[in-house]
């Protein structure tokens, strides 16, 4: 129902993992503010949904200080400020999912990442960005140098808090990692020039049986 948890759990700081929100249908700000200010949630909960609202996720962890990761966001179909201050002030915030939707939607990412400070990776694949303000300071005191990845089709994106963060390199999704077998049963992995070896921090795998 319209804003049916909305804000709430605001400003509980001793709320350090989040309930299950296993909804995959929101509604009209449901979820906005609905742990905004819980300064020591460092566990947010997964988040399946793929048919989303207006404000659904509004500044749903705006100043949670501790958190590190955010969830995945799987929906490709966007609509007006979805995520609109999602993580704004979230100072601890490294990992963030990867942004697959293709057409942003109205406000959808403005201020979505502003003040997170520590951020230095973000992966973007939108080709149509529009719609107004849809990437409205969506990256104001992030770090001040990363990796930006986006759509090889992506040409008109600017730099600055708008856009691509000032001082970070951008790379094209297509150009960003390489994972080659080899017929010994090894495999290679490619990292373009634009990348040090300082950004790439760790590498994870799995082995089918």
């Amino acid at each position: 129902a319209h804003s049916c948890y909305s804000g709430m759990f605001s400003g509980c700081n001793e709320l350090i993992t989040a309930p299950a929100l296993p909804a995959n249908t929101l509604a009209t700000s449901c979820y906005s503010d609905m742990f905004s200010g819980c300064g020591n949630l460092t566990n947010a909960p997964e988040l399946p949904a793929t048919e989303l609202a207006i404000r659904c996720y509004d500044s749903m962890f705006r100043d949670c200080m501790s958190l590190r990761t955010a969830p995945e966001l799987p929906a490709t179909t966007l609509v007006s400020r979805c995520y609109c201050n999602m993580f704004y002030g979230c100072t601890r915030l490294t990992t963030v999912p990867e942004l697959r939707a293709t057409t942003l939607a109205e406000g959808c990412y403005q201020y979505m990442f502003s003040g997170c400070i520590n951020l230095n990776s973000i992966a973007m694949f939108a080709t149509d960005i529009s719609a107004s303000n849809c990437l409205y300071n969506w990256v104001v005191g992030v770090a001040p140098t990363g990796v930006f990845v986006k759509a090889p089709a992506m040409t008109s994106l600017t730099t600055g808090t708008s856009g691509i963060p000032s001082g970070w390199n951008f790379v094209d999704d297509s150009d960003y990692l390489t994972l080659t077998a080899l017929s010994d049963g090894n495999i290679t992995i490619t990292i373009p020039d634009i990348l040090t070896t300082t950004q790439v921090t760790s590498l994870s795998y799995s082995k089918d049986k």
